[in-house]
């Protein structure tokens, strides 16, 4: 579904990017190669210097974006974390060595020690971290429609939003809805 939604606030739009490098729907993957990873990453403010990524970084960040994905998923019911999402993501964090450090303006916020992909995916999970304590984590979602899971950010009043969007999604759910109804009611 590639661009139908509303952008994140603030740097939370890197974590909703990167989570869409991945376009199912489309069958597009922004991230095949160590390059592609490293350039994304380096386009984001995540990676700093020359650092190379190799094929185990690729495959380390796959996991992390997919595993983001599942927390996002569960963003829709308020539902507890997948574990095995938890277990990448807590990988991801101590390969990372995130720590907290205190800031004069925003208290304590998490920030990786580890250089190159390692402390640029741990950038990412700071990135997390850092909405969930300004309240704005809960509304990153993924789509609802299994074809998409598309990551989106849900500016509903109720914080309902299912779809990354009503015209596209949402019309395609309400269609199968329609005709499932229809051929019941149908002798």
């Amino acid at each position: 579904m590639s661009g139908a939604s509303t952008p994140a606030p603030g740097r939370l739009e890197t974590v909703r990017r990167f989570v869409n490098t991945l376009d199912i729907d489309a069958g597009t993957d922004a991230l095949t190669s160590p390059g592609q990873l490293v350039g994304w990453l380096s386009s984001a403010d995540l990676l700093t210097g020359t650092t190379g990524g190799g094929r185990d970084d690729l495959v380390h960040a796959v996991a992390v974006r997919e595993a983001l994905r599942d927390v996002l998923a569960a963003n829709h019911g308020g539902e507890p974390i997948p574990p095995t999402a938890l277990t990448v993501l807590n990988d991801a964090a101590g390969r990372a060595r995130l720590t907290a450090t205190l800031t004069a303006r925003d208290g304590w916020r998490s920030r990786p020690s580890a250089g190159g992909v390692d402390g640029a995916l741990g950038g990412l999970l700071a990135l997390v971290g850092d909405a969930m304590a300004d309240g704005t984590w809960s509304r990153l979602k993924v789509c609802v429609n299994d074809t998409c899971r598309w990551a989106f950010y849900d500016e509903s009043r109720a914080r309902s939003g299912k779809w990354c969007s009503m015209q596209v999604c949402g019309n395609r759910a309400k269609q199968r809805a329609w005709r499932g109804r229809r051929a019941e009611s149908t002798p």
